[in-house]
C-alpha cells in the first residue's frame, strides 16, 4: 500500500475531505493533520447557539473520534505542518515528523484579520474563528456589560445579536459606509441596521477605529478617529480573514487571494490540492478567480476533490450559497452579486420578509432572502441551471418562481459553462 493522500487542516473542509474519500470507495491510506487539539467540529454555532448555552461542543463536532478509527483515518491532532517537499512528496510538521504522500489536500483555511491599532492586544480584545476562542467569548460575555463589537460583517453582527439578546449594552462601529457592505445591497444593509437599532443596539458606521486605550493591562474603551469613545468590558474584532497561502508560498506554489488552483481545485502541482477559504478558484457563476468562505463551498469543493483523487475526475462549479441567522431573521444568499447592473424586489423589505435579484447583463446572477426560504431556494435552482429569468418576472410575485424552475429543468437548459 502506498503513502496514499494526506489532508492538512482539520476544518470542515480537511474532514470532508477525509469523509469523501472513504465515501468513494478509497482503500488508500489517509491522514488528516491540524493544529487544534480538538476533534474536528463545525464553526458556525460557535457565533450563535454556542453562545447562548444551546449548544455544547460535543453537538457540533463532525464526526466522533471512533468515526476516524472505523474509517480508518488517522487523525493527528496539535501538531502544525512546517513545510512541503514536493520533490519527494513529503510534509515536515513543526516537531521533525517527515510523513509521505502520494497525494496533498491543503485545507489550512483562514485566520482572523488583526486590529492594527495600539490597544488590541489588552486583555479583553477577543476574536472570534476557533474552538478555544469560543470559548473565551462565552465565558467574557458572561461577566460584560458594555461590548463593542468591532466589524459590522457577518460574525460582529451575529455575535452583537446574541449579545444582546444576553441583555448586554452593544455598539458595533463598522468602518464603511453600511453594513455587511460587501456581500448585500444597500436595502438589505438598511434593514440590518435597523433590525440591531430596534433591539437598542447603537450602530456606527464610517467609524474608524484609533485606539483601545485600556487600566492595568485591560481594555476599558474603544477610540474613533473623530475622537468619538464608547466603553468596552469586552470589544469583540470582526474585520475578516486572511488566507493561510504561507505553506503553500514557500513551498513554490503560486499564490494571490489565496492558493492558485485550476477548475479541478489543482494547484500548479498537480499531486496538490487546495481547497477551502485558503484556496482561490475560478468560478463560472463569478467570471473570474474567487476566494470564498462558506461551509457549503468548503464542503463540496472537498467532495469534489474526493471525486478526483479516487479517479472521478469532474471541475468545480457548485453554486455558492451562504446564510447568516441574526434574532429570528434568517438571510440567506445564492450566487455571487459582484458586478451586478441591476436590482429587483420581490416583497416588501418592511415586512421583513423579502428577497433581492441580482442581474448582470441581463442574467440572474444572485439572491438574498430574508425569511423567504423558498425565494430562496429556487433561486438556488435557477441561478444554478441558468434558467432565464426577466427582472419583471423576479419582481412580480404572481410569477411562480417554483414553476419557472421546473419548466427551466425540463427544457434541459444548464449552468453556463
Amino acid at each position: 500500500m502506498g503513502a496514499g493522500t494526506v489532508i492538512i487542516g482539520t476544518g470542515q473542509a480537511g474532514f470532508q475531505t477525509a469523509a469523501s474519500l472513504r465515501e468513494q470507495g478509497y482503500q488508500e491510506p489517509i491522514t488528516l493533520i491540524g493544529e487544534e487539539p480538538h476533534i474536528p467540529y463545525q464553526r458556525p454555532p460557535l457565533s450563535k447557539g454556542f453562545q447562548l448555552g444551546e449548544q455544547d461542543f460535543e453537538s457540533f463536532e463532525l464526526r466522533p473520534e471512533k468515526f476516524y478509527q472505523d474509517h480508518r483515518i488517522e487523525l493527528i491532532r496539535g501538531k502544525r505542518a512546517a513545510a512541503i517537499a514536493r520533490a519527494a512528496k513529503q510534509v515536515t510538521l513543526a516537531s521533525g515528523e517527515q510523513i509521505p504522500y502520494e497525494k496533498l489536500v491543503l485545507a489550512v483555511g483562514a485566520r482572523n484579520r488583526l486590529l492594527p491599532v495600539r490597544g488590541a492586544e489588552l486583555d479583553g480584545v477577543l476574536y472570534l474563528r476557533t474552538h478555544d476562542e469560543a470559548l473565551a467569548l462565552k465565558e467574557r460575555l458572561a461577566s460584560a456589560r458594555e461590548i463593542v463589537v468591532i466589524g459590522g460583517g457577518f460574525i460582529g453582527l451575529e455575535v452583537a445579536s446574541v449579545a444582546r439578546t444576553m441583555g448586554k449594552r452593544v455598539t458595533v462601529l463598522e468602518a464603511l459606509p453600511r453594513l455587511m457592505s460587501r456581500a448585500v445591497a444597500p436595502v438589505v444593509s438598511e434593514i440590518y441596521e435597523r433590525l440591531h437599532t430596534s433591539k437598542r443596539v447603537k450602530v456606527v458606521c464610517g467609524a474608524a477605529v484609533s485606539e483601545i486605550p485600556g487600566a492595568s493591562g485591560r481594555a476599558h474603551r474603544v477610540l474613533l478617529a473623530d475622537g468619538a469613545a464608547f466603553r468596552a468590558d469586552l470589544a469583540l474584532v470582526g474585520i475578516g480573514v486572511v488566507p493561510n497561502v504561507e505553506l503553500a508560498r514557500e513551498a513554490g506554489l503560486r499564490v494571490s487571494n489565496g492558493i492558485a488552483v485550476n477548475e479541478f481545485l489543482q494547484t500548479e502541482d498537480p499531486c496538490i490540492f487546495a481547497i477551502g477559504d485558503c484556496a482561490e478558484h475560478p468560478c463560472v457563476f463569478a467570471g473570474s478567480r474567487v476566494r470564498l468562505e462558506s461551509v457549503q463551498n468548503t464542503a463540496e469543493q472537498a467532495q469534489c476533490v474526493a471525486a478526483t483523487i479516487a479517479g472521478r475526475q469532474n471541475p468545480y462549479r457548485a453554486l455558492p450559497w451562504f446564510w447568516t441567522d441574526q434574532y429570528d431573521v434568517k438571510l440567506q444568499m445564492a450566487g455571487i452579486s459582484q458586478g451586478h447592473d441591476q436590482i429587483v424586489m420581490r416583497g416588501k423589505p418592511e415586512s421583513l420578509k423579502f428577497s433581492v435579484f441580482y442581474f448582470r447583463e441581463g442574467l440572474l446572477a444572485a439572491i438574498d432572502s430574508i425569511n423567504r426560504p423558498v425565494d430562496h431556494m429556487m433561486g438556488r435552482r435557477l441561478i444554478a441551471a441558468g434558467i432565464p429569468v426577466s427582472p419583471e418576472e423576479a419582481a412580480d410575485e404572481s410569477v411562480d418562481l417554483k414553476l419557472l424552475a421546473h419548466k427551466g429543468t425540463q427544457n434541459g437548459v444548464h449552468p453556463p459553462a
